[in-house]
């Protein structure tokens, strides 16, 4: 398909684009991607907002050409290029563009995006059998605090989670890789930087997801270079959590957290020495972890008490190296 790709643009740019584009939404198909991502494809590709609204599914997504979604309650705007999920239908799918006649790959776009969101709604919103267990387009729907509760309802029993049973509980995960998960309250954690919302019932999965994006924010990848955990629980956070209100992502990082980075640039290892001795009851330890003699940890301590501009030997320091540390982990973008 590349290769067509490449013959049909050296003879017709805008032929060569729309086999990308229907080669680009058959991947996302084969993959069972949900509503969003498929939104967001159709965003990214026409490079203007894209936007998805089925009144009668209560469905409403829109997503900018950037991939952040942000919806809009406003009604679509008549001149936009358009497209229906059935055939003969009215208009559900949109690219905000105006001013100009609609492309051929615009055209394309829409066509093979309304296609592809009409096989996940009749998936999800109970038109279809049920789907594999781990089947994105369901999870996606479970998750989404805007689904009505039947059609919530009906993509868990597609997981396989038992709604009759008021006592189940199911938890919330956001990996830092991939896209959200369910499981049962005592199932086993997949690999990797996990973020794991706290076990809740079947129809409260949306709040668990919104704790398990932030406590994601508080792993790190487990290297010298960002040493930390690779998993945390959103409900063994507490008032930490409240840090997450309070730095945001890809801003400019508080001053101690500047100063923690200094000082992991001047030294090699000190970050590894600076989250053993926040992470472990005593100097002992710290030691201990890092395979180091007692007498060489106090020399790293004095070195990193130097750079960063507090006593680590304190409670006090200790304690805001600690926050250094977390603070880090919340600064990354």
């Amino acid at each position: 398909m590349k290769e067509l790709a490449g013959r049909l643009t050296a003879l017709d740019p805008d032929a060569g684009a729309a086999v990308q584009v229907i080669s680009y939404f058959d991947r996302l198909a084969d993959t069972r991607a949900g509503l969003e991502a498929l939104v967001r494809g159709a965003a990214v590709l026409a490079g203007c907002p894209a936007r998805l609204v089925d009144a009668g599914r209560r469905v409403r997504v829109r997503v900018e050409p950037d991939g952040t979604r942000r919806d809009a309650e406003g009604p679509p705007d008549a001149d936009w290029p358009c497209a229906a999920l059935e055939p003969g239908g009215v208009p559900a799918l949109w690219l905000e563009r105006t001013g100009s006649e609609p492309s051929v790959v615009d055209a394309v776009i829409l066509e093979r995006a309304a296609g592809a969101i009409r096989l996940v709604l009749d998936r999800t919103r109970g038109r279809a059998p049920s789907s594999p267990a781990d089947d994105p387009a369901l999870v996606e729907a479970l998750l989404d605090v805007t689904t009505p509760e039947p059609a919530r309802l009906h993509a868990a029993r597609g997981l396989g989670i038992d709604t009759a049973d008021p006592a189940v509980r199911v938890r919330a995960l956001a990996p830092s890789d991939g896209r959200p998960r369910v499981l049962p309250a005592g199932a086993e954690l997949p690999a990797g930087r996990l973020g794991v919302g706290p076990a809740v019932a079947v129809l409260d999965l949306p709040g668990s997801l919104a704790a398990a994006r932030t406590a994601l924010r508080f792993t790190a990848e487990g290297t010298a270079q960002d040493p930390g955990p690779r998993v945390v629980h959103a409900d063994e956070l507490g008032g930490i959590a409240l840090l997450a209100d309070l730095v945001a992502p890809g801003a400019e990082p508080p001053p101690d957290v500047r100063a923690v980075e200094a000082a992991a640039a001047a030294v090699p290892g000190m970050l590894a020495t600076l989250h053993a001795v926040a992470a472990t009851a005593s100097q002992r330890a710290a030691a201990a972890e890092i395979n180091v003699h007692h007498s060489t940890l106090q020399d790293r301590l004095t070195q990193a008490e130097h750079l960063l501009g507090w006593p680590l030997r304190t409670p006090q320091g200790r304690l805001r190296l600690q926050l250094a540390l977390t603070m880090r982990h919340l600064a990354r973008p």
